[in-house]
């Protein structure tokens, strides 16, 4: 029999399929969809600090100050006892998660401050939650930040969370860093104990009619999942760091590939919205069967193996990709050049 197992952020997992952050870690009975249908860990959905200090500043104006001015106004507005905060449910939902699942359970943090991340990712590790990964989530919209000042808002946060808990930290990060290898290293040597690839910026559109800037969804495709393949492989073997790969995973022959470039653990998340939860069973049925199929008797025997390190042609993850394929490029038929 294959041995599946994997290591990630120093927890022994059954195999490398673990659902990323999404509105199914949300309610208990999806969890336990997942852990049936065999999820190894779950990655719960982000706590977010606008949310925190929204609420807390609409309680400030609405329960907690309603007598400023209108010293009536006090009876009309009772301040309830047993009201739980944003902040409370997530955090209870970690323990009932927890008390729930027999998998690793890893809380998702997006802050805005210094203060909200020490805060709060402390809050997390005591409420239970295995490991946590920093969705940080920053966009470099000021001129005046260099790709330094960037980075370093990164590390800052790391180091001084990595002084507050004792679990696992894994960066999530974007695929929009001037140097990723190298940036991975500072992760590391600051304290990380893996990186995830990558997070997806949703593109704000432009309404037509309103000429507002409004918000768009858009659930990951297929073709995601080469660039997060393309950086596992460049980053296998020049990195202690546990890696992980994120964005259009929706079938077993990508999972195979991110773990052949050297991902340790491959997330699911829009395959699994829009497919359901069993897809996850079905892809981890492929994965075993087509392991057995080529003769692999584990996954770490599969993982890395065609990283740039040990690829047959390690320059064809580089700029010699780029002119092959555009080298070979031919219009379709009938179509006049």
């Amino acid at each position: 029999m294959v041995d599946l197992s994997t290591h990630y952020l120093g927890l022994k997992l059954a195999h490398p399929l673990v659902p990323s952050a999404s509105p199914l870690s949300k309610d208990i009975d999806s969890a336990r969809r997942l852990e049936d249908a065999g999820a190894s860990a779950l990655v719960m959905y982000s706590l977010f600090e606008e949310k925190i200090v929204a609420e807390q500043q609409q309680m400030q104006r609405f329960l907690y100050e309603p007598a400023i001015g209108h010293g009536e106004a006090d009876s009309f507005h009772p301040r309830p006892h047993q009201l739980q905060t944003y902040q409370e449910h997530y955090l209870e939902q970690v323990q009932k998660l927890k008390s729930a699942l027999a998998i690793p359970v890893i809380a998702s943090l997006n802050g805005t401050s210094l203060s909200g991340w020490l805060a709060y990712g402390l809050q997390l590790q005591q409420a239970g939650a295995d490991a946590l990964e920093l969705n940080i989530y920053h966009l470099a919209a000021n001129a005046e930040d260099s790709s330094e000042v960037v980075e370093n808002r990164y590390l800052t946060i790391l180091q001084a969370l990595k002084a507050q808990v004792n679990i696992p930290i894994t960066m999530k990060l974007s695929s929009q860093f001037s140097s990723p290898l190298h940036f991975a290293k500072r992760l590391e040597t600051a304290g990380a104990s893996g990186v995830v690839l990558f997070n997806r910026f949703y593109q704000p559109n432009i309404d037509l009619e309103s000429l507002e800037v409004v918000p768009t969804l858009e659930l990951s495709s297929a073709s995601e999942a080469l660039l997060r393949i393309r950086w596992a492989a460049l980053l296998y073997g020049r990195t202690q760091l546990s890696l992980a790969v994120t964005g259009g995973f929706h079938n077993s022959s990508d999972v195979i590939k991110a773990l052949l470039a050297g991902a340790d653990v491959v997330h699911l998340c829009s395959v699994l919205l829009k497919q359901g939860v069993a897809r996850l069973s079905e892809i981890l049925l492929e994965l075993e069967q087509w392991l057995d199929e080529h003769d692999y008797d584990s996954i770490e025997q599969l993982k890395g193996s065609v990283s740039q390190q040990h690829a047959i042609d390690p320059s064809a993850y580089e700029r010699a990709n780029y002119v092959q394929v555009l080298d070979n490029y031919s219009s379709p038929a009938g179509v006049l050049r």
